[in-house]
């Protein structure tokens, strides 16, 4: 996998993708575009949501929707590494087996999400889950 990053000016940068997508990133503190360190945290719930999603599919359950929601802690001083993460998932569906809906979030974290296992390395990585309507 490959990706480029070109600087725009002040502290915009243009990141694109090897499969040619295109995402503007601004390092001021997220003043015009997502900062990088929130592209990181998105990724991490778009990784792990797929893998949610994935696997209630598998395990043959009736998911209509399924929403990551990211809240971080960061050290204080450079460089700023996120030091907590917790992905709460919101999966909503027919009928939903709660020991499935469990399992399947535990496992992304644990087991398949290349970003989260990224970051779980050195940081405080945990998630929670709710079945809603």
């Amino acid at each position: 996998m490959n990706a480029e990053v070109k600087w725009i000016e002040g502290f915009t940068f243009l990141g694109q993708s090897q499969s040619g997508h295109s995402v503007v990133m601004d390092g001021n503190g997220g003043e015009k575009a997502p900062s990088p360190m929130e592209m990181v945290l998105m990724a991490a719930g778009g990784c792990s949501s797929v893998d949610v999603v994935d696997g209630l599919k598998s395990a043959n359950q009736k998911v209509t929707g399924c929403i990551a929601k990211l809240s971080s802690a960061r050290r204080e001083t450079a460089p700023k590494l996120f030091t907590y993460v917790n992905i709460h998932f919101e999966v909503s569906g027919d009928n939903l087996d709660p020991g499935i809906v469990e399992q399947v979030t535990a496992d992304s974290l644990q087991k398949y999400c290349s970003v989260c296992l990224m970051l779980g390395e050195g940081i405080d990585m945990t998630h929670s889950w709710e079945i809603v309507a």
